[in-house]
């Protein structure tokens, strides 16, 4: 019986597996597995080619960052757009050691409510956060907010409710300011009580960037992912 080449060769092509002996004829498709270049380490590439099949960002990931016996699991999609937020805060903790770890931007109509919640939520896993109910006098504008709330910390997370969108057109967001924020990977949309539809219908930019969703985690979980991902 002629014998299957394909843990030495593999069959990466229709062409590879027409040349196995024992393979000749059937589809190569069935023996990819055999590739010796195939790894089942969560690297990035493998999460991008994984988010483009049918259903396939529902399925659960473990992030480098991820600490050995986390309780966490994530969507390969959240891992995709975490991963360069990831890459930014460790670059500014060697750049800026003093930093504190997020600020979080939220509407004024949340300063009670879902905002004080995450807020006390990451403070609770060890968070150091900037929060303007704290640190910032009242009436500045939301993107001086930002500015100032990056100025001082390594990321922001931008609470995406009912009332901001309501507020966000009338904050006179320039969208070269929001996009310069996305572009260096410093802003996680965290969206609660409403939709990324939704916020795109406002801001197409922000909702450009995927980041968390209290629909599919809790805030506590939320909170969870967020001192993971700052935690060096």
């Amino acid at each position: 019986m002629a014998k299957c080449t394909a843990p030495v060769r593999g069959h990466t092509s229709a062409a590879a597996a027409e040349a196995c002996p024992a393979c000749r004829g059937r589809s190569s498709s069935r023996y990819s597995s055999y590739n010796p270049s195939y790894s089942s380490s969560s690297s990035i590439s493998s999460y991008s080619s994984n988010a483009g099949s049918s259903g396939s960002s529902r399925s659960s990931s473990k992030p480098r960052w991820s600490k050995a016996g986390s309780s966490l699991s994530y969507t390969s999609s959240q891992v995709i757009s975490l991963t360069p937020i990831r890459e930014t805060v460790e670059k500014r903790a060697v750049e800026q050691p003093d930093l504190r770890d997020v600020f979080l931007c939220h509407a004024w109509d949340d300063r009670q409510g879902a905002a004080k919640e995450l807020h006390a939520l990451l403070e609770a896993s060890g968070v150091k956060v900037w929060f303007s109910e704290k640190d910032l006098a009242l009436g500045v504008p939301m993107m001086r907010a930002i500015d100032k709330g990056l100025v001082n910390s390594r990321i922001g997370l931008v609470l995406v409710t009912p009332a901001l969108l309501s507020r966000l057109p009338k904050e006179g967001v320039a969208d070269k300011e929001l996009s310069a924020l996305l572009a260096g990977n410093q802003l996680i949309p965290i969206v609660h009580n409403t939709t990324y539809d939704a916020l795109r219908n406002v801001s197409p930019l922000l909702a450009s960037r995927s980041g968390l969703d209290t629909s599919e985690d809790s805030m506590e979980v939320v909170a969870k992912k967020i001192a993971e991902l700052v935690t060096l």
